[in-house]
């Protein structure tokens, strides 16, 4: 079944409209699955602009139940935003506030902390690191389900760790992710035979080059070249040498090896025919990998959704033959902007790249010269977002180091605001329409003390915080909405569609989910509501 999967899955044609049997009424019984899928940097402007050219499985999900969804926190980076989907938490609540933060008081040398990682494992870094789901601070959805009924499974599968550990919690049953140059779990986890058959089919897939892809003609229009830095992107077609294992990393190859494993855990366990619901997570990773590495807008976006597109059809083919009756929510991380050099060609002027001296070394450089401190490093962190000062400073030379930080920052024609930790925590928790939210209100929804920065700076729209292009091109993680919007896509079969075009939340999935299999949760307990599927007068939300 593997092999024959892998091959169907991997296969990088242009799809094929897919074949769907008449609708047949929805059923009344809870679902004996649930599937939930992240696309990473699948922004709502890409669902969008490609929705008319969906064929397989996108083009299902869009038939299905269509969200005008937000990650509405202010950290739009891949561990804060798959830790909303299943907990129904923000980050100010789970304490997922980015992908890594800073922690001055640790004893090791290395002072971030990467999301995913238990920084006690001596050795441990942030960049050689030991998985753990030690920092998420709230149960999931799968945790919720296997403490009411034990009997339910749960499987997580996903290119990138941290989209895995956020989905699955810490109670899943198997949580896989890409090491590199195959599938790998927690340390100490026997390699599953599924896994070891899964890695063999894809080490043989690797070690053969990839010819270029064929451009579909909506495709065509996007060919065009684009110059950042020492690159040139937008006309790539994931023409591969063999055996370079990044290139399948960042390649549409990489999410068919995902769905492929994914849809092998859900055969070889049998889920969604036991006696309790279960859960399949799958985090589809590439297209976050060609969104850095190329842009949004290129040929190479083009061709990923194209076969992700494709790759899901095929994974929902194999759902639909095994008669089990799923409930699937598809949703992303983040969005996602595109390469400033790309928006000026196409008229937004205004688009660039951050300049080098917002860097925090550089920044903390000149705080330190105008207050005669000497080389003192004083800040830390990036060039937008958390900025963290010396925990050392004594409290009247800390506040001037603050109110200079503040007033650096807020001179820069690059900067649109500036928050101490103080005024963020002073805002009530945000309520009501995501889209409406004040940029206070954004940081609030992220902010946890203890992890958080003593003051968060915001960059102005379509400043890409990326000063010199290089391995990546273009990012996310702002605080406006092209990198907030993402599609939430709910599809069961018998479901009647309808498109609500007024924003909800990504923590909203959690509690929609709970109400179609009849699971209690304590509204307290989360950020999110229930989501009514129903499109006529009778409501989904229990």
């Amino acid at each position: 079944m593997l092999a024959r999967l892998l091959a169907t899955a991997m296969l990088l044609a242009v799809p094929v409209a897919a074949q769907e049997a008449a609708p047949a009424p929805a059923p009344a019984a809870p679902p004996k699955l649930i599937v939930t899928i992240s696309v990473d940097q699948f922004s709502a402007d890409l669902f969008a602009g490609y929705r008319p050219y969906f064929t397989g499985g996108l083009a299902r999900m869009a038939r299905g139940v269509v969200f005008s969804g937000y990650q509405s926190h202010a950290a739009t980076e891949t561990c804060p935003g798959h830790s909303t989907i299943l907990t129904g938490s923000r980050p100010a609540r789970s304490g997922i506030v980015a992908n890594d933060w800073v922690d001055l008081k640790t004893a090791r040398e290395d002072k971030t902390i990467y999301c995913a990682e238990d920084e006690s494992v001596p050795g441990s870094t942030s960049d050689k690191y030991t998985v753990s789901p030690l920092h998420l601070l709230v149960p999931t959805l799968g945790d919720r389900m296997k403490a009411t009924t034990p009997a339910t499974r749960v499987v997580s599968v996903s290119g990138k760790d941290r989209a895995a550990v956020m989905m699955g919690g810490k109670r899943a049953d198997q949580i896989w992710w890409w090491g590199g140059k195959g599938f790998v779990s927690y340390t100490g986890t026997a390699e599953a035979p599924i896994v070891a058959r899964a890695n063999a089919a894809i080490g043989a897939q690797l070690a053969k080059a990839q010819p270029a892809l064929e451009l579909p003609d909506y495709c065509k229009p996007r060919d065009v070249a684009v110059t950042a830095g020492s690159r040139t992107v937008g006309t790539g077609r994931f023409a591969r040498e063999a055996g370079d294992a990044r290139a399948f990393r960042a390649s549409p190859e990489m999410d068919g090896a995902t769905l492929a494993l994914a849809a092998a855990f859900f055969e070889e366990m049998k889920l969604g025919r036991g006696e309790a619901t279960d859960v399949l997570i799958v985090g589809a990773s590439a297209t976050d990998y060609v969104g850095h590495g190329y842009g949004t807008e290129g040929t190479e976006m083009c061709l990923q959704l194209t076969s992700l597109d494709r790759d899901l059809g095929a994974f929902f083919d194999v759902l639909d033959r095994s008669g089990v009756d799923y409930q699937v929510v598809l949703t992303a991380d983040h969005g996602g902007h595109d390469l400033p050099e790309r928006n000026v060609l196409h008229g937004i002027t205004d688009a660039a790249r951050a300049q080098t001296e917002l860097s925090s070394k550089p920044m903390s450089d000149k705080v330190a010269a105008k207050l005669k401190l000497g080389e003192k490093r004083l800040l830390w962190g990036g060039n937008f977002g958390d900025i963290y000062l010396d925990p050392a400073l004594k409290p009247k030379l800390r506040a001037k180091v603050m109110a200079e930080a503040i007033a650096q920052y807020r001179a820069h024609p690059q900067v649109a605001a500036v928050f101490t930790g103080e005024e963020i925590m002073a805002t009530p928790s945000p309520s009501g329409p995501p889209e409406s939210w004040t940029l206070i209100q954004r940081v609030r929804a992220s902010y946890y003390p203890g992890r958080s920065g003593d003051f968060y700076v915001s960059l102005k729209p379509r400043i890409t915080p990326i000063p010199v292009p290089g391995g990546a091109v273009a990012t996310h993680g702002s605080i406006w909405d092209y990198d907030r919007r993402v599609p939430i896509l709910f599809w069961r079969k018998g479901v009647t569609p309808f498109d609500q075009p007024n924003g909800v939340e990504t923590v909203d999935i959690l509690p929609t989910l709970a109400s179609v299999i009849g699971l209690p949760i304590d509204p307290a307990s989360i950020d999110g509501r229930c989501l009514d599927l129903d499109a006529g007068a009778a409501s989904s939300c229990r």
